[in-house]
C-alpha cells in the first residue's frame, strides 16, 4: 500500500489594505461643508457689514479690514482642498 500525504492547507492571504482605499470617516463631509460654508459665510458677513463688523471693526488693532476675504478664502481652500480628498 502506497501512503498519500496530505497537504497541508496554504494560508491564504488577505491583501493588505492600503489606507488610501479606505472610505472617509463620518465627520469627513459634514467638516469639508463646513469649512466652505465658513468660508463662505465669512466673506458675505464683510461685504454687507460693509466692512464694519467682521473682526472686531469698532476695536482699531483688531481690525484687519480687505485682510476678511483672504480670510474667508483661506478657510474655504481648506474645505476645498478636503473636497479632493473626498471619496
Amino acid at each position: 500500500m502506497s501512503e498519500i500525504k496530505a497537504k497541508k492547507p496554504e494560508k491564504v492571504r488577505e491583501p493588505k489594505v492600503v489606507r488610501d482605499d479606505l472610505p472617509n470617516p463620518v465627520w469627513f463631509k459634514p467638516v469639508m461643508f463646513g469649512f466652505m460654508l465658513l468660508g463662505l459665510a465669512w466673506i458675505l458677513l464683510f461685504y454687507i457689514s460693509g466692512a464694519q463688523l467682521p473682526l472686531g471693526a469698532a476695536a482699531g488693532a483688531l481690525n484687519i479690514g480687505n485682510g476678511n476675504i483672504l480670510v474667508g478664502f483661506g478657510i474655504f481652500i481648506v474645505g476645498f482642498v478636503m473636497a479632493t480628498r473626498w471619496k
